[in-house]
């Protein structure tokens, strides 16, 4: 064989070898390597080269958090109820050496230990506090499993309850159980609905008659206000009209008074006569007897029957006409 040509596959060789020499791991992802079959070291995140043949990586770990699904698991409550239960397990690889050389089947032994922990701790429950308990449950279950899971490397984050499936003879009595719970709230409600509304009529009615009252009671103060001050009114108008007819009447005195003392001025201004102040005598007689006086008072003036036969006669000639 040429020597160059034997070179060049000699080249060839170290070439290939250091590639397959070469790894660059990504991020959150770790690379056990062993050598001669024996943990050498763990990679991390970047540019790494393996010494070749005697270096090998023995498992490409994730470390981002992981799901697990484990299937129902037969369970047995505290009163003798068996029910199926299925969980969800989060959890993270945080050693991956422990994670490679702790457990064969890291995945089956955590799911084995779910479901001996979550027998555990139901068969320390009754069905009713298994039903409304999820969330301790839960707690208890993620602390027991992180404490176990710890020497392989292992992180549980969160354990969940994903279903509770009782016996189908609890499930239709529950139903049943939930119906007439349904049915008694649905008659508390129309109960207590039907007691707010007796209330609520009661409570207007009784508005109503105290504001009915109010009214009554505000019309007959009003009532009372204007009878009130129609009297007031009333008085005031009759004191006026007393008083217009009081001056009336004492102007009507004056202007009598006043013609009377007329009438005498004009008689001394005219010196009547001695006949004549007889007639004016007579004359007052004559008004005097037309009233209901019953005794007359005769002047002693009219001395004379004589002079009281003229006298009268005249009286009688003058009222004549004006009858």
């Amino acid at each position: 064989m040429n020597p160059s040509i034997a070179l060049i596959i000699i080249l060839v060789l170290v070439v290939l070898i250091a590639c397959g020499s070469i790894r660059v791991v990504k991020q959150a992802t770790a690379y056990v390597v062993e050598r001669f079959g024996t943990y050498q070291t763990t990679w991390g995140v970047g540019f790494h080269m393996k010494w070749p043949i005697i270096d090998r990586i023995a498992r490409v770990v994730s470390l981002k958090e992981q799901v697990a699904d484990f299937p129902p698991q037969p369970v047995i409550t505290k009163d003798n109820v068996t029910m199926q239960i299925d969980t969800v397990l989060f959890y993270q690889i945080t050693d991956p050496k422990l994670y490679c050389y702790g457990v064969e089947y890291p995945i089956a032994a955590i799911e084995n230990l779910t479901a001996t922990t979550l027998r555990n701790i139901i068969g320390d429950l009754e069905l009713d506090q298994t039903l409304t308990s999820r969330e301790t449950i839960n707690t208890q279950m993620r602390s027991i499993l992180d404490v176990a899971t710890d020497p392989w490397g292992i992180k549980v984050t969160r354990v969940e309850l994903k279903n509770i499936i009782p016996p189908a003879a609890i499930r239709e009595a529950m139903e049943k159980q939930m119906k007439a719970e349904r049915e008694r709230r649905e008659q508390i409600l129309r109960a207590e609905g039907e007691k707010r509304s007796a209330v609520l009529i009661s409570e207007g009615e009784k508005e109503a008659k105290i504001l009915k009252a109010e009214a009554d009671k505000q019309s007959a103060i009003l009532a009372a206000e204007a009878e009130k001050q129609a009297q007031i009114l009333r008085a005031e108008a009759e004191r006026e009209a007393r008083i217009k007819r009081a001056e009336g009447e004492a102007e009507a005195i004056v202007k009598v008074q006043q013609a009377e003392a007329d009438g005498i001025r004009m008689l001394n201004e005219a010196s009547p006569s001695k006949e004549v102040l007889t007639i004016r005598s007579l004359e007052a007689f004559r008004r005097a007897a037309d009233g209901r006086a019953t005794k007359l008072i005769i002047p002693t003036e009219l001395a004379g029957v004589t002079g009281i036969a003229s006298a009268i006669a005249e009286t009688m000639k003058d009222s004549a006409p004006s009858n």
